[in-house]
């Protein structure tokens, strides 16, 4: 027959078996790897976030929108003159050259 220490001692280690199990079974395996918390116990049912891939250059519409406007401004604008040249400038004297031994 046992001793009723050794049914307590028993039922203590079943009760704190069962309270491990459901802390585990409540929680989940969770590991945090990269920022991300995987997998949760409802990873299956959350919403999923796609991102489209996009182009690298973000303002594409406003480069194009300006080169439109500076075309436009150019064929209505008259062409510049000429820039006069000047005299060329002046050289300078060479360098002498090291004496030889």
């Amino acid at each position: 027959m046992k001793t009723k220490s050794q049914r307590w001692s028993r039922l203590r280690i079943l009760m704190a078996g069962l309270g491990l199990l459901a802390g585990i079974g409540l929680t989940g395996c969770q590991i945090d790897q990269g920022g991300q918390t995987l997998p949760s116990p409802y990873y299956m049912d959350d919403d999923v976030q796609y991102y489209a891939p996009a182009a690298e250059f973000k303002l594409a519409r406003e480069a194009a929108a300006l080169k439109e406007y500076n075309q436009q401004q150019g064929q209505q604008a008259a062409p510049a003159p000429p820039v006069p040249q000047g005299p060329p400038a002046p050289q300078a004297p060479p360098l002498p050259h090291p004496p030889t031994p």
